[in-house]
């Protein structure tokens, strides 16, 4: 519910967030924006005039209930501004800013964040699917990752365009994250361009005569780490609920074939495996991966259905959304494109028992992905299905929107120790990162938690993959590794498995910093769960100044990364030690 209060057309000399912390200042074409009297970040927007000045409008509420996220009940309020065609609202936790009224402007706007060289920044080179590093450096010149989208560079042989989002730190322990959110139908998404320290905003492309009358919104968020981290901005500026009713959607975790079996799921004997698993750890879904519709030895997908819902298991099916990799790809292909296709096929997935879909390979962010997907979702909703989106661009509000979308990959997840080496040695400190930079702005489907191997072996301790689950937020959460490995960890693992939450209602950063090590508190219900994760190879100390009691811990042994030490402890020491990339979790209940 979104309230506008107070003040209406006052003049404003100084534009400042309710809890005066964050102020933005203007200067020609210039938004200057400081936290607590520190120089963040500046920005240029083409649609201000000089001779136009901010009249303050109100103020902003937001309070709202979410199914999926860092928190179920997420509140928040700004200070709303207009300067012309611009919009601004300034939060206690960052700006939201977007250009209006469109076809009445000669030009379309421009905005340009200024990224100084010498500037922290973790920012992932652009690629359709936003499946990338968010490597440290302090400047724009780093040479262009070749991925499936190809590569862009400059002139002088930089990569000049990055994906969203971006994190700053432009003071030290003050941070800004830049990202997007609320892509409505008749609008494209954007990334950044840059010439040298200007990083243009540049909307991907659009249909020509079918446009929104208004940009989405560009968001900031400014403070500590924990600030950014903690915000619900992105969900705060998307549109309500638009699906109606919600009661039919239970996100939760589930076993998941293709990490260890590429072409599993035309296997009806690896299906079973699956679902057994499942109904071993009382996880409520499997989901039944590519080429279902090749099953082999004469079974059907509604075989596998069967058997799951015989089980008490929830299937979960996948799809190609062909409009991405096309040739070669897995089946099943262009089942969905058609709107009559699609609701034929939603209505069959209903019929025989089928709980969501998983639909793969995107083909970035032009106008045309943005509104098949809206499409996909709204179609999804009227059959009672779970969404998750892979191959796909990152999550930019639609959790609120659309509360049936679970998940979105757009991240260098867990099924990359498939396909190259790479992984093995950057996984710790990626780990270490993504809380920071990808998960903030939404759901992430990683496939955390794995003990054994794949295709390439992992070098994090078991510690630090049990960690992940509570790390990595996601409201459909696949558990990628083989079930043997799973049933044959210590009874304990495997309740801490079976009881885990993938919805939260509240998120709390302990401490951090990105690359290096996380620790985390996330609470379901009464269910406390700390999460802490080494993103080094060396020993590191942390401190957690947590005051729980009767705590359970699950963490390695000493100098045995794939050995498990559990303790109930009366407290939760101030400070531990996490091994080279190690990890930990503590459960405990509110008494």
């Amino acid at each position: 519910m979104m309230l506008l209060l107070v003040g209406v057309g006052a003049m404003a000399s100084e534009l400042t967030s309710p809890n005066g912390k964050l102020s933005v200042t203007i200067d020609g074409q210039v938004m200057k924006v400081k936290y607590q009297q520190q120089q963040v970040l500046e920005i240029t927007e083409t649609d201000l005039m000089a001779s136009d000045a901010f009249k303050k409008l109100g103020v902003v509420k937001a309070d709202y209930q979410m199914l999926t996220g860092k928190r179920s009940h997420c509140t928040n309020e700004a200070n709303e501004y207009r300067c012309g065609h611009v919009l601004l609202r300034v939060y206690n936790d960052g700006i939201a800013f977007r250009s209006e009224e469109l076809s009445s402007l000669s030009k379309a706007p421009s905005t340009i964040y200024h990224i100084p060289e010498g500037c922290n920044r973790w920012m992932q080179q652009w690629c359709d699917s936003y499946e990338g590093f968010f490597p440290l450096s302090t400047t724009y010149k780093q040479k262009p990752v070749p991925s499936y989208s190809g590569t862009f560079k400059s002139s002088e042989g930089w990569n000049n365009r990055w994906g969203y989002p971006a994190l700053l730190e432009p003071q030290k322990g003050v941070f800004a994250l830049i990202t997007e959110a609320n892509i409505e139908r008749g609008q494209s998404a954007s990334c950044l361009y840059n010439e040298g320290e200007a990083f243009r905003v540049v909307a991907d492309a659009q249909i020509e005569g079918k446009t929104a009358n208004h940009t989405p919104w560009r968001v900031v968020m400014v403070g500590s780490l924990k600030n950014v981290v903690e915000s619900t901005l992105v969900t705060d500026v998307s549109e309500p609920n638009k699906i109606g009713d919600t009661s039919w959607i239970k996100p939760g975790v589930v076993s998941w074939i293709y990490w260890a079996y590429n072409h599993g799921s035309n296997d009806y004997n690896i299906i079973k495996k699956y679902v057994d698993m499942a109904v071993s750890l009382r996880l409520p879904y499997v989901l039944i991966d590519a080429e279902w519709d090749e099953m082999r030895d004469g079974k059907t997908i509604e075989d596998a259905v069967s058997y799951a819902k015989s089980k008490g298991v929830k299937p979960l099916v996948w799809y190609n959304s062909s409009i991405g990799w096309v040739d070669g790809a897995p089946t099943p292909k262009f089942r969905l494109n058609k709107p009559e296709d699609r609701e034929k096929e939603f209505a069959w997935c209903e019929k025989i028992g089928v709980a969501g879909v998983k639909i793969d390979f995107f083909s970035g962010d032009n106008q045309k992905n943005m509104e098949y997907c809206i499409d996909l979702l709204e179609s999804a909703a009227r059959h009672h299905l779970l969404v998750n989106f892979h191959g796909a661009t990152i999550p930019r509000g639609w959790q609120r929107t659309y509360p049936n979308l679970m998940s979105t990959e757009g991240v260098y997840g867990a099924e990359w120790y498939n396909n190259v080496a790479t992984f093995t040695d950057k996984a710790a400190c990626h780990n270490a990162t993504l809380p920071f930079t990808r998960n903030i702005v939404g759901p992430m489907d990683y496939t955390p938690c794995t003990f054994s191997d794949s295709q390439y072996p992992h070098i994090t301790t078991h510690g630090h993959e049990l960690a992940l689950t509570v790390l990595f937020e996601s409201g459909l959460q696949h558990l990628a590794d083989r079930p043997e490995s799973y049933l044959s960890q210590p009874q304990e693992v495997k309740d801490f498995l079976s009881a885990l939450p993938s919805t939260w209602d509240e998120t709390r950063l302990i401490a951090g910093y990105p690359g290096e090590y996380v620790v985390m508190a996330r609470r379901h219900g009464d269910t406390w769960y700390l999460a802490a994760i080494n993103g080094t190879n060396e020993e590191k100390e942390v401190t957690l100044n947590v005051p729980a009691r009767r705590v359970t811990l699950f963490t390695d042994k000493p100098g045995s990364p794939q050995t498990w030490y559990i303790e109930k402890q009366n407290f939760m020491p101030k400070k531990v030690i996490l091994q080279p990339r190690g990890g930990l979790c503590y459960i405990w209940k509110n008494k």
